[in-house]
């Protein structure tokens, strides 16, 4: 059984140019993401010291031998680029999945139970809430190694709190409504009712939040690689790929230009299309 919790507010969503333009850039960046190693030209961890930072195809000197130039090493700067898109999408999914399954699990039991449950709940999330992810991040990292795994596991750890949050709010609403209570007087187990019927009321409000996640995942991890504690080198990320370029942006300003707006149109997106699906499944009250 499944209805709505409140009346839908209007689908605007997907009437919104944003909205539009948020899913093509998250389209291309998943398409990239998924088709990397067939589209990227070269191969993005080979060097080539005879082509070290070859210009762009539209500066003076370029050609269309490298679109996008080379890096300091004479990597190919498109395939590291279309490599670091599939990093970033895949850090940012796992680290979304992690910290939604604790957060989800955290916050419906919370919201459900109540009583002393809830309070547990509530004291977990406020010292989450106290707890800087930034630093705490660069502290694990720095002792125990920079690896993709670790650095997933620890944002994953570190960001489910908006998961249990919106998780607990909304199935603290959702569970005092009567298909609930029709599942109770129907002897349903309380694990079928709130796989059944309290999770897909929550779902939508839910994917709101992991689209938020994802594109702060990504630049969490952005922000550790550019500090060198992100994905260990010769991997393509895009934070990684600023923090080399950092000492030749005076002479060669693209190699930290390209990766920087990649980053930026990509999280910009993500963010769009989270509007859009915030107005879609957006709910209202009848006043």
């Amino acid at each position: 059984m499944s209805v709505a919790v409140v009346n839908a507010g209007p689908k605007r969503g997907w009437k919104s140019v944003s909205t539009w333009i948020g899913a093509v850039i998250v389209g291309l960046a998943v398409f990239c993401a998924l088709a990397a190693p067939w589209i990227v030209p070269y191969d993005p961890f080979a060097q080539d010291l005879g082509k070290r930072l070859v210009v762009p195809f539209w500066m003076t000197g370029g050609s269309s031998e490298h679109l996008l130039g080379t890096d300091q090493l004479g990597r190919d700067y498109l395939s590291r680029l279309i490599w670091g898109c599939r990093i970033s999408i895949l850090i940012g999914v796992t680290v979304t999945i992690v910290s939604g399954l604790i957060g989800i699990t955290i916050g419906v039991l919370g919201g459900f139970l109540g009583g002393r449950v809830d309070d547990a709940v509530l004291f977990a999330i406020t010292t989450r809430l106290s707890i800087p992810v930034v630093l705490v991040a660069l502290a694990v990292v720095g002792l125990l190694g920079s690896s993709m795994t670790l650095l997933v596991l620890t944002l994953g750890l570190l960001l489910w709190d908006r998961f249990a949050v919106v998780a607990r709010s909304t199935t603290m609403q959702v569970r005092n409504l009567d298909f609930v209570a029709a599942a109770w007087c129907a002897g349903c187990s309380r694990f079928r009712i709130l796989s059944r019927e309290v999770l897909p009321n929550i779902a939508s409000h839910l994917v709101v939040v992991a689209t938020l996640e994802v594109a702060l995942a990504i630049l969490l991890e952005a922000a550790l690689s550019f500090l060198g504690l992100g994905v260990p080198p010769p991997l393509p990320s895009w934070g990684l790929m600023i923090a080399e370029a950092k000492d030749y942006m005076f002479f060669s300003p693209w190699v930290i230009v390209i990766p920087g707006v990649a980053l930026f149109v990509l999280v910009l997106g993500i963010n769009l299309l989270g509007d859009g699906l915030r107005d879609l499944f957006g709910a209202r009250t009848d006043t």
